[in-house]
């Protein structure tokens, strides 16, 4: 078993990306450690910090910073035309000279391979960046991938626009196990039998259709996605390839939730749930 390949999905969704907090911040302190991380959209934050070995890092970006106005507000929106500043957040923030920077040497020395799922504004199409792609104060890969359509703008890598991974591959357990995992810790943050439906993901999407197309009718065909992708890690769970870490209840938090105690709770599920992966690594940990 030794010699099994393991990958970590972390879906991410926003504010309750706290979740995968807590359960990462677990395998910190359990010195868990995986071959292949992929992150969608908050995910891909979630896991470049822990990629670092900063626990606690990403607790405190949810908790403290991300109910700051500078983080996300409506002011933010009429001012800059984005709810969440993501360059605040990957810039501001993270950057060398920032308030908590990211240990990018310590990221980049990690043997964990790391992919960040992002989706190309015009084409629709799915991108995945890797440590390649993110370079010392230069975070624009998070930003593509966490840029939730009309929430944010698009941001540009290398000269092209991209939106939240989730638009096209929104539970990248495939791409994993075509990367060579022999398995896979999925994390989601919503409860494991939830079935998305598409209508709040319509309303978005028809806020984005003149400009980009494209982007829109994947961001319409994202929760069937979800929904199709988590059905097949429940096969694959009950073959022992994947291990799905979702919580029982999301303890009130949304997409954008900036409820200070709520989202402390679901960071304390997510760090309980943990264990789970302890239990299937099977001595895999040191």
């Amino acid at each position: 078993m030794s010699g099994e390949k393991i990958g970590i999905a972390d879906v991410g969704g926003g504010y309750r990306g706290i979740y995968a907090t807590g359960v990462l911040d677990y395998c910190m302190d359990k010195h868990i450690r995986f071959d292949l991380g992929i992150g969608v959209s908050a995910g891909s934050a979630n896991l470049i910090s822990y990629a670092a070995g900063q626990r606690g890092r990403n607790h405190q970006f949810y908790c403290e910073y991300g109910l700051r106005k500078d983080y996300a507000s409506v002011r933010n929106f009429i001012r800059k035309n984005t709810f969440l500043d993501l360059d605040y957040v990957y810039g501001t923030l993270s950057n060398s000279d920032g308030e908590n920077p990211l240990d990018y040497q310590a990221a980049m020395n990690n043997p964990m391979a790391f992919l960040a799922v992002a989706t190309e504004a015009e084409s629709g199409t799915v991108r995945y960046f890797d440590k390649r792609d993110i370079h010392q104060d230069d975070y624009s890969v998070m930003k593509a991938s966490c840029a939730i359509p009309f929430v944010c703008h698009p941001y540009a890598v290398d000269g092209r626009l991209y939106f939240d991974g989730a638009l096209s591959d929104p539970v990248p357990i495939e791409k994993a196990f075509a990367l060579g995992c022999d398995r896979v810790v999925l994390l989601l943050t919503l409860p494991e039998n939830t079935v998305r439906t598409p209508d709040k993901d319509q309303k978005l999407a028809n806020r984005i259709r003149k400009k980009y197309p494209l982007a829109a009718r994947q961001l319409e065909q994202r929760a069937g996605r979800y929904n199709e992708s988590v059905a097949l890690a429940k096969k694959l769970a009950a073959k022992g390839r994947v291990l799905i870490v979702a919580p029982d209840d999301t303890c009130g938090v949304s997409t954008l939730c900036r409820d200070g105690s709520a989202l402390e709770q679901f960071y304390q599920k997510g760090y309980h749930d943990g264990q789970k992966i302890s239990d299937f690594l099977c001595g895999l940990t040191e």
